[in-house]
């Protein structure tokens, strides 16, 4: 009897057409609730999920049959890891698949805010010419340092390295990294020297809320900040403190503690957020282009093939 697995959101055909290909029952059903899959997922060897709900303990009890949770993505951090662990549950993610969409959507963020794109183009549809006041900063020669040198880190260095930029990477779980685009570096130089810091670290207990306040507060220089990682990471309360004090001279934020409305609308910082005029703001969409639909898809689907082999 062949296996079968329930895909509950928004896939490429191309991952289910190669699982097919592989023995496999597929059932697309991308508006499946999470009250059906919990009626259905018995049924089901696999279980292809993007971010539409979190695979949890209720779903993993109710998933007797479960052997791997394919996540159309980067990153894990939807899925119950230590219950998937337990139940000897393989896990399969994606980074690969949208890796260049997030490298370039961070040097958008950065370019955007180091030559004010966002203002002066307000500015101009309102009747105002302003070239001093619009006036920007160049890349060239800044240090750029990054946090987490993963594929999303890597490929933002990669991107960077036509800028004649200084690449300094910090990743608290790997050694040894150095490579043509950026230089292995202690946390105590990426605070000393950085013009502009760069997130690419995923959501863990260590990390939630890991910079706040106190974490800004170490940088020896006014800095430019991005965050195409997840939002939970950063305290956004901390980041307006520290563009009002000038250590933050912009941020660009793809990501936020809250990414639903109307719940982000309620939140205590939203209104001083949007009313910023040094944050660039877009909705979770570094990693998801047109391009990266159909990579993430592909990558998903090789890495169910090797785990057949």
């Amino acid at each position: 009897m062949s296996k079968k697995i329930l895909i509950v959101d928004d896939l490429h055909p191309v991952f289910k057409e190669r699982a097919t290909a592989l023995g496999y029952v597929v059932d697309d059903r991308p508006l499946i609730t999470r009250a059906e899959t919990l009626a259905a997922i018995a049924d089901y060897e696999g279980v292809a999920v993007r971010t539409k709900f979190r695979i949890d303990q209720e779903i993993f009890e109710a998933a007797s049959k479960l052997a791997f949770v394919a996540r159309a993505g980067a990153g894990l951090d939807n899925i119950d890891i230590d219950i998937a662990k337990q139940r000897n549950i393989a896990l399969l993610a994606a980074n690969e698949g949208n890796m260049d969409a997030v490298g370039e959507h961070a040097v958008g963020l950065l370019l955007s805010l180091m030559n004010n794109f966002r203002q002066a183009d307000l500015q101009i549809r309102n009747g105002i010419w302003d070239r001093e006041g619009n006036r920007g900063y160049e890349l060239k020669d800044k240090t750029v340092g990054i946090i987490g040198y993963g594929f999303m880190g890597q490929s933002f260095a990669r991107k960077l390295s036509g800028f004649g930029v200084n690449v300094l990477a910090y990743d608290k779980y790997k050694t040894n990294f150095s490579d043509a685009y950026a230089r292995e570096v202690s946390m105590e130089e990426i605070v000393k020297h950085s013009d502009v810091l760069s997130l690419h670290i995923p959501l863990t207990k260590e990390t939630r809320q890991m910079v706040d306040d106190e974490y800004f507060f170490h940088f020896k220089k006014p800095i430019f900040f991005i965050n195409t990682a997840r939002g939970e990471i950063v305290n956004t309360q901390a980041v307006l403190n520290n563009i009002a004090n000038g250590k933050i001279i912009g941020a660009g934020l793809d990501v936020l503690e809250n990414e639903k409305f109307p719940a982000l609308a309620v939140q205590p910082w939203y209104e001083s957020l949007k009313t910023n005029e040094k944050v660039i703001l877009t909705p979770h969409v570094g990693g998801w282009t047109f391009d990266s639909y159909r990579k993430i898809s592909e990558v998903l689907a090789q890495k169910l093939e090797n785990m057949n082999r």
